[in-house]
């Protein structure tokens, strides 16, 4: 990884429900610090929502912060796009191009985001019920209250970390769907985000200490809610295991930080404990989710984040992390390493 850039941080952005006005500005960002144009990019992929655009193919759309003249090679996944920097990363490991870009986009501030979301539920069962992504975070929250496998303390003492603010103080505020506080859920944003991969000879040229990738995988459990402790996530950990074991490190998680995609503080929990992380990681030195979760880019962010600490040589090696569907059903684990201590093939 060569390059990251994340618009804004905002509740409510202008523009149309395809990007292209946020994401322009990460593409010209990213030109600039590589001194690259358009046109050296080899493979574009892109993570969004048709559902949250309202329009069908809005992906298509998006193209127009691109240009397809030249003709461009381009794919998309309806997804967070964290998924489609794992296409970009497979066509660079194919060795089919040597350049790729990776971005996704999302503005929640055009419907109720939280019943969107219920659109990724199972069509037959659980759809028809309109869950809000809330109340099913509320029932996987109290799941873990009452099984004693986190504390409502717990919770706020996640997002104390972020917020500043003392666990105690947190504790006293209302509930908002019981267990949950509001503290307890992460706020939605409109943004995009974009990062670049390259082969290693051109990473090389573009940047002094790339973010090399010594590991990645992702996995998925069942969308059935009733067929799966919600209290856990066996893809994290299997996902987290496979990318460690491949990128050589093996138990030793003692890592510089770790970006987690938690969309709720219950969930960091159960996030950190499957990838059984020390206490002396760093957690989300970005803010994570809770601070911001611009949807269907949040997961992208979070290894853009990572690496852009490598890059900046802030830090050594990083865990990254990025789940997609209800309740950590997709969970995505991405090991990254500085240049000095990456290990086995880039």
């Amino acid at each position: 990884m060569v390059g990251f850039a994340h618009s804004p941080h905002v509740d409510q952005t202008f523009g149309t429900t395809n990007g292209v006005e946020m994401l322009m500005p990460c593409f010209a960002k990213l030109y600039a610090e590589l001194g690259i144009s358009r046109t050296d990019i080899d493979f574009w992929c892109s993570g969004s929502s048709d559902y949250l655009a309202g329009r069908a193919f809005s992906f298509i759309s998006a193209i127009d912060s691109i240009g397809a003249v030249p003709p461009i090679h381009e794919s998309h996944v309806e997804m967070d796009a964290a998924w489609a920097l794992y296409e970009a990363w497979v066509k660079i490991a194919s060795g089919e191009v040597e350049l790729a870009l990776a971005y996704g986009f999302g503005k929640p501030s055009a419907g109720n985001m939280d019943l969107t979301l219920a659109l990724q539920t199972d069509p037959y069962t659980v759809a028809p019920l309109w869950p809000d992504a809330k109340s099913l975070a509320a029932l996987q929250a109290r799941a873990g209250i009452d099984s004693g496998a986190w504390t409502e303390a717990d919770m706020a003492a996640v997002a104390a970390r972020t917020s500043g603010i003392s666990v105690d103080e947190l504790l006293a505020t209302p509930r908002t769907a019981d267990p949950l506080r509001a503290h307890d859920s992460s706020r939605y944003t409109d943004g995009a985000a974009a990062v670049i991969l390259a082969s290693e000879d051109r990473a090389r040229e573009l940047v002094a200490n790339p973010a090399w990738i010594t590991g990645w995988d992702h996995r998925i459990d069942s969308p059935n809610f009733g067929a799966r402790d919600l209290t856990e996530s066996p893809s994290t950990r299997l996902a987290g295991d496979t990318a460690l074991r491949d990128a050589g490190w093996g138990d030793d998680r003692a890592v510089d930080i770790a970006e987690l995609y938690a969309p709720f503080t219950h969930q960091e929990i159960i996030i950190r404990n499957e990838l059984r992380l020390p206490d002396s990681v760093r957690i989300n030195p970005s803010g994570g989710a809770l601070a911001a979760n611009p949807m269907f880019s949040a997961g992208l962010e979070r290894i853009g984040f990572a690496a852009a600490a490598i890059i900046a040589g802030e830090a050594n090696t990083a865990i990254a992390h990025a789940t997609s569907g209800p309740l950590l059903q997709q969970n995505m684990v991405v090991a990254l390493s500085g240049d000095d201590t990456a290990k086995g093939e880039h």
